[in-house]
């Protein structure tokens, strides 16, 4: 079971050296102001952002948001280089930029707002929709030595089990429902059937585990036990993300190609039966989830940058036919939303909506069913540090993949 955790003592020393007050500030306060002060203060020295001074938010090149009391005191005296406390990438103080999500909310909630919860509700048009009440954390599984820089995530249909990539030795984790670990194997190597470099991970309804390797291009199959059954080359460029149907086929994203495929194999027997192209002109698509009642297809495209931009997402879902139903990128959401929404994993929920993750809000958002898309739905605001992965299980619990501290965790209502 999940305990709350208590801030390290390096953060506690930051908090100190930034003028932190030592306590925590969440104690007694109802959910919707937990979830606010979570999104609204900087996760080291749990102080709140402000607009000016040493309380407004900086993007870190790794995308983790700091306040610059924080940056200044974690870059030392000399302010050289300092280290993200929550990935540990390295970057110089001259690389951090405002985040400019967070001062539009703070600037949106303004002193006299009534909460985060309101302004989430000022999308527009209507189109927000209340946040389904008791969806809570259930169980945290992983943590930095146990999973190192996870990259995906998936549930299998039939036993509940957790299969997590990650770059450690053994690079396919198994979890049980009940959170313990039941099996590591792809060992990082050389081999035909070894992992040089995981991006994504599905399960399929007969219980094979299918992981794309970015490291020889390649996507591979491995029994719950380990063992592998199947590598197909079949020229990809750089398979990225991939989602199993119902039927045990795999859908699967080619960031390089701009392209999705349908992959259909005999995982029992290691045969691949066929590998085509279903979709092109896609631009950077990684992430795949695929509807299980209907069929549809949700693909999350990386946009290039253009000038100084950081570069954008596009969430674009597909009829089973492969006819585009819709799309909205991340200008086109912000022009709807009260924030700027920069999607890394997608989802389909048992009822057919899409479900993102947003980097920028540290949040998990509803985007409604294909034929309502875009909504405003936030289902997890509050407790997230850099979220990459996402998925359903049998029992519809939640489960997002936090890069930012290297875990698991599970959501319940």
């Amino acid at each position: 079971p999940h305990r709350a955790q208590r801030p390290p003592r390096w953060a506690r020393g930051i908090r100190a050296r930034c003028g932190g007050s030592g306590r925590s500030p969440r104690a007694g306060m109802a959910a919707e102001d937990e979830a606010e002060l979570s999104l609204l203060e900087c996760r080291v020295c749990f102080e709140p952002y402000g607009p000016d001074g040493e309380r407004r938010p900086l993007n870190l090149p790794c995308g983790h948001v700091l306040c610059r009391g924080c940056v200044g005191a974690l870059g030392g005296a000399e302010r050289q280089r300092l280290e993200c406390p929550f990935c540990r990438r390295l970057c110089g103080p001259a690389e951090t930029s405002d985040c400019r999500p967070l001062l539009q909310l703070l600037e949106l909630l303004g002193p006299a707002a009534g909460g985060l919860a309101s302004a989430l509700g000022r999308s527009g048009g209507g189109a927000a929709a209340a946040a389904p009440a008791g969806l809570g954390l259930r169980l945290c599984l992983g943590g930095w030595g146990s999973l190192v820089n996870p990259t995906g995530l998936a549930a299998c249909p039939e036993s509940g089990r957790l299969a997590v990539a990650h770059d450690g030795q053994k690079r396919i984790h198994v979890f049980g429902p009940s959170g313990v670990c039941l099996r590591r194997f792809g060992v990082r190597g050389d081999a035909g059937n070894d992992i040089k470099y995981p991006l994504d991970v599905t399960v399929t309804s007969d219980g094979h585990v299918v992981v794309t390797d970015g490291g020889d291009r390649s996507v591979k199959a491995f029994d719950f036990e380990g063992r592998g059954v199947l590598a197909v080359r079949e020229g990809f460029c750089l398979p990225w993300g991939l989602d199993a149907t119902p039927e045990s086929e795999v859908i699967l994203s080619d960031s390089e190609a701009g392209a999705l495929y349908r992959l259909a194999a005999d995982f029992r027997r290691g045969e691949l039966k066929k590998c085509q192209m279903i979709r092109s002109r896609l631009v950077s698509p990684r992430a795949v989830a695929v509807c299980q009642t209907s069929g549809a297809v949700v693909v999350i495209e990386h946009l290039k940058a253009r000038g100084p931009s950081k570069g954008s997402t596009r969430v674009t879902i597909f009829s089973a036919e492969m006819d585009l139903i819709g799309q909205m990128d991340t200008f086109g959401l912000n022009l709807v939303f009260p924030s700027r929404i920069h999607a890394t994993a997608v989802a389909f929920d048992k009822e057919g909506r899409v479900i993102v993750t947003d980097v920028c809000s540290q949040a998990v958002i509803c985007l409604g069913k294909p034929k309502e898309f875009p909504i405003f739905n936030p289902l997890i605001s509050h407790g997230l540090s850099y979220p990459v992965g996402l998925t359903y299980t049998a029992n519809n619990s939640l489960v997002v993949l936090d890069s930012g501290d290297h875990s698991i965790k599970v959501y319940s209502s």
